[in-house]
């Protein structure tokens, strides 16, 4: 009798299983770290776009100061303030200063980013030679964040349990064996389901959101099926590596690079710009245009939503196919008879 075949690969030993662990965990804890510490700890603003509106000459010094002032500012001019205010509605700009005859007035946009709303309005008062409250020159929100979130911190918390749910819907089908038209289906269906449940929540009951309902549960849906489409068409050509790809890009990368928290062009470049083009950072960018700015500026995100979730389902379908023509091919092909047994 021949002895039973090697298993494939063999147990790592204790003592490289100890050094794997010593040195693997800090890594992860330090990339963790840096990935979620670092952007935040260098928030500021690198040439957010901005309105600055009124006639040119009583704007030049107001544009003078803004110039001092770095790249902070894109500066965008504008003829008069409904001009400022539409740019606002259309997320052209997050917000705009207005020169009148009694001095700067700001018009911020807070459901767009709180953040740079107090940081325009905080410029403003500083043109304005203010310190106090009092001294404080007018602020009118454009557009405003809904009254059960008034600083917009739900909004921006909601971010992270979704990209975990997207990753888990995805990494469940592929644990649970679900293949091809299956598992597209079941993409399909757990997508919209999450995207069901998290308007319910976040709409109708916490009233963290204020658009249209639909078109909220639909960017939710969305985003959910670009990333569990992703992870799950990964996993079934890589394995659990691809759970791991997915789960980088989604929590790792994704999430803090988003700009959901603040805003793209407050975090250091290039990564406020990587990150509108990963699920989440693209997800959150669409649900704002839905739910505050009446969809405005929302194709880009959905384009590359779009894009995430066919590559996805792609994959899967792929995966599919390739398995049927394996298991054709195993059953109509002749049984090997070897010569001996002839």
């Amino acid at each position: 009798m021949s002895a039973p075949p090697a298993p494939h690969g063999s147990p790592m030993s204790p003592g490289r299983a100890l050094v794997a662990v010593l040195v693997l965990v800090p890594l992860i804890v330090s990339f963790a770290l840096w990935a979620f510490v670092w952007p935040a700890a260098r928030t500021a603003p690198r040439e957010v776009p901005i309105g600055l509106a009124g006639p040119a000459a009583a704007t030049a010094p107001v544009q003078d100061k803004l110039t001092r002032a770095g790249d902070s500012f894109d500066v965008h001019r504008y003829s008069d303030e409904a001009q400022a205010r539409d740019a606002i509605e259309q997320r052209d700009v997050y917000g705009a200063i207005v020169v009148t005859p009694d001095g700067p007035k700001a018009l911020t946009a807070s459901a767009a980013s709180p953040l740079v709303a107090q940081l325009l309005q905080t410029t403003v008062t500083q043109m304005a030679g203010g310190s106090a409250q009092s001294d404080a020159p007018p602020v009118s929100d454009v557009v405003a964040t809904p009254q059960g979130d008034p600083r917009g911190t739900a909004f921006s918390t909601s971010a992270l349990p979704l990209a975990i749910g997207g990753v888990a819907a995805g990494t469940l089908i592929f644990m649970l064996g679900l293949r091809g038209t299956r598992a597209l289906v079941a993409l399909v269906s757990a997508a919209a389901l999450i995207g069901l449940v998290a308007t319910t929540l976040t709409h109708s009951w916490l009233e963290v959101l204020g658009g249209n309902w639909w078109a909220e549960a639909g960017a939710l849906s969305l985003s959910a099926l670009a990333l569990s489409s992703i992870v799950a068409g990964m996993a079934m050509f890589m394995g659990t590596a691809g759970i791991g790809i997915g789960a980088l890009l989604a929590v790792m990368l994704g999430n803090p690079f988003s700009g959901v928290t603040s805003a793209p062009q407050m975090l250091p470049e290039p990564f406020g710009a990587i990150g509108q083009w990963l699920p989440p950072g693209a997800g959150g960018s669409l649900l704002r245009s839905v739910s505050f700015f009446d969809g405005n500026a929302m194709t880009q995100p959905a384009l590359i939503l779009s894009g995430w979730a066919l590559a996805g389902l792609t994959l899967v379908a792929v995966n599919g196919w390739r398995n049927r023509t394996g298991a054709h091919s195993s059953s109509t092909s002749p049984e090997y008879v070897p010569a001996s047994a002839a």
